[in-house]
C-alpha cells in the first residue's frame, strides 16, 4: 500500500500516531478532525485526506475513535512487527539513542550494539554487552537482524556499510552523514542530520531578528 502513497503523507503518520497517543493517556475516546487539526496545527481537510488514503477511519459527525486509529496507523506504520536492530557505535551519540530512545514503541527491537573502542567493549549499554565490530558477522549470521543503527563518524561508515550490505542488511537509521546511496541505491535509509535541524533553528531565530 505504502508505494502508492505520497511521501509526505507517510512522513505525518507518525505525528499523527504520536498525538493520538497521547490524547489516548489522557482518556480521551474520540477526537474530530477539527480537533485534531487543532492539536497538530493542521487543517481538517488535510487530515481528512491523508486518512482517506488508507480508508475510512471515522464518521460524519461522529469523529475518529483515538485507540482505534491509532492503532491503525500503527499498523500501516509496522510498528507491531517489531524489527530486530543492532546500533554501531556506542559512544556518546549512540549511548544517547540506546538509552532514551523508546525503541519498541517505534516498531524495533534492539537486540546488540557493538563497537571498535576497547574501552567500551564489554560495557553494558540498556542491558546488552557492547561487542566488537569483529563478532557483526557471525552475530548477523546467528541472529535475524532487519536494521542498523549507524552512530558513528562518516569516515569510519564506509567498511562497515560494505560488510553489512555483504551479509543482507540493506536498512539503516543513519547518523553518520554518510551517503550510502551513492553506494547502494537498493537499501532503504533514514538520514537524521542534527546539524542540519540547528542550522535550520538558526536560521528562524535570524530571520527573526532581521524582521524585528
Amino acid at each position: 500500500m505504502s508505494k502508492q502513497i505520497s511521501m509526505p503523507v507517510i512522513r505525518r503518520l507518525p505525528r499523527y500516531h504520536r498525538f493520538l497517543t497521547e490524547l489516548q493517556d489522557q482518556g480521551i475516546e474520540r477526537v474530530s478532525s477539527n480537533q485534531l487539526a487543532n492539536i497538530m496545527r493542521s487543517t481538517a481537510s488535510q487530515i481528512r485526506q491523508d486518512l482517506n488514503c488508507f480508508g475510512g477511519f471515522g464518521q460524519q459527525g461522529y469523529g475518529y475513535p483515538v485507540a482505534q486509529l491509532r492503532d491503525q496507523i500503527g499498523k500501516i506504520l509496522g510498528i507491531d512487527q517489531g524489527f530486530k536492530a543492532i546500533l554501531l557505535g556506542a559512544g556518546n551519540l549512540g549511548r544517547a539513542i540506546a538509552t532514551h530512545m523508546n525503541f519498541s514503541r517505534q516498531g524495533f527491537e534492539l537486540t546488540a550494539v557493538f563497537d571498535k573502542n576497547e574501552d567500551v567493549i564489554g560495557t553494558m549499554l540498556r542491558g546488552i554487552t557492547v561487542m566488537s565490530d569483529d563478532n557483526i558477522e557471525s552475530y548477523i549470521k546467528d541472529n535475524r537482524v532487519d536494521a542498523a543503527f549507524l552512530c558513528l563518524p562518516k569516515n569510519s561508515v564506509k567498511p562497515l556499510i560494505d560488510k553489512l550490505y555483504s551479509l543482507g542488511i540493506k536498512n539503516f537509521w543513519n547518523f553518520s552523514h554518510y551517503d550510502i546511496k551513492n553506494d547502494y541505491n537498493d537499501v532503504i535509509v533514514e538520514n537524521v542530520h542534527l546539524s542540519d535541524s540547528l542550522m535550520t533553528l538558526c536560521y528562524r531565530i535570524n530571520e527573526q531578528h532581521t524582521d524585528n
